[in-house]
């Protein structure tokens, strides 16, 4: 199956431990599901990691170590053709990976722009707690 996991569910990951995000992020490493991303989110993770109002929730390498992991293991699009779907204009590059790499689940924290699109081309648009009861998904519920 493939996820693409927004940008606040790949960087709550690490911040907020044994939660959602994280067990999301956790059953990606374990091979559970293929992450599908972007060349554009993964520069926008590094941008939001770099910022200082993070710096103390995240620690640099740990942060290095995800964007490193991501690039090497995830799915990731070079250029996606653009779309023009969410309210918000920094949700679109994440729309267009999921569309272009014919994700099958989109999953979010963003209540006010993602997760009211509901859908997106067919692609549910999910919160991390629903992802993890998604039934195509088989998460190993005990890591």
């Amino acid at each position: 199956m493939r996820v693409v996991l927004d940008t606040n569910i790949l960087i709550g990951a690490p911040i907020t431990r044994d939660t959602p995000p994280d067990r999301l992020y956790r059953a990606w490493l374990r091979g559970e599901f293929e992450l599908l991303t972007s060349k554009a989110q993964l520069a926008e993770i590094a941008d939001v990691v770099a910022r200082p109002r993070l710096q103390r929730f995240i620690d640099v390498d740990e942060a290095a170590a995800i964007i490193a992991n991501i690039g090497a293991r995830a799915l990731v699009l070079e250029a996606p053709p653009s779309v023009d779907l969410s309210p918000d204009p920094d949700d679109n590059p994440i729309l267009a990976a999921a569309i272009a790499g014919e994700a099958d689940l989109i999953v979010s924290g963003d209540k006010k722009h993602m997760l009211s699109l509901d859908m997106v081309e067919g692609i549910p648009v999910v919160t991390a707690r629903a992802a993890l009861g998604h039934p195509g998904l088989q998460i190993d519920r005990e890591n």
